[in-house]
């Protein structure tokens, strides 16, 4: 059984903020096994399930930091899931990550990155401090198969209410690469497109959130043809 199968009763609109981040955890986590007992950076945790998952599945020591969503709801949740002993609720700001430097041996940031991560040197700056020698970061995150140059295409402009700084948090996995950069101090040791974009979508839709069937509208016309699934493991050399 899938590990993610322990906590399907979680898949619904008051826990699934958009595509399954739990489902991405795990095909990361198999792609880049990790070991048990680490302390964890769960960037943008969102309701917390990324959170549970690490605690109970790695036996992680688990910071989990949200900007949208309150640290106190989320404590309530991790004390409902009997995981409050290991996962502390951080209310940030990405931009603005109250830690010490070296503190974590793994960063995850699961469907946020792109929120907060468009501006240049964003991961040398901001993340790879917080890294001890020879940590790693874990990403996952909407996408496309490729870059589209020149007019946005008009499913997507509706799809997003025509707003382009949305369609802004939105490239491809080269791109990222590319935006990521190089540098001495750290190496991106694994870049791929994940292969459950379909179900990790399909576990949204079928919350019925409003936004949830909205979206399953904009798939039944094609919008996913232009979607992906992108994903880094990136080391601190």
């Amino acid at each position: 059984m899938n590990k993610t199968d322990n906590y399907k009763e979680l898949f619904n609109e008051n826990f699934l903020m958009g595509p399954n981040s739990l489902r991405l955890l795990d095909e990361m986590l198999e792609k880049y096994p990790i070991e048990n007992g680490l302390r964890i950076l769960d960037l943008g945790c969102g309701k917390g399930l990324t959170s549970l998952f690490l605690a109970k599945e790695m036996n992680a020591q688990v910071f989990a930091t949200d900007l949208w969503c309150s640290a106190t709801d989320n404590f309530k949740l991790f004390k409902e899931w009997g995981v409050s002993d290991s996962v502390i609720p951080i209310h940030a700001d990405a931009n603005d990550l109250p830690f010490a430097n070296e503190y974590f041996d793994i960063v995850v940031s699961i469907d946020s990155f792109h929120y907060f991560a468009n501006q240049p040197h964003f991961f040398e700056e901001k993340i790879l401090p917080l890294l001890k020698p020879s940590g790693t970061a874990i990403i996952a995150m909407p996408g496309l198969k490729t870059e589209i140059h020149g007019s946005e295409p008009q499913l997507i402009l509706d799809w997003i209410n025509g707003e382009e700084s949305e369609y802004e948090l939105f490239h491809s996995l080269e791109w990222w690469k590319e935006h990521i950069g190089k540098s001495n101090g750290f190496e991106i040791i694994k870049s791929l497109e994940l292969s459950n974009l379909g179900s990790a979508w399909n576990d949204w839709f079928l919350t019925k959130h409003p936004l949830s069937i909205r979206d399953s509208e904009y798939f039944k016309l094609g919008v996913d043809k232009y979607l992906a699934m992108v994903g880094f493991v990136i080391k601190r050399i």
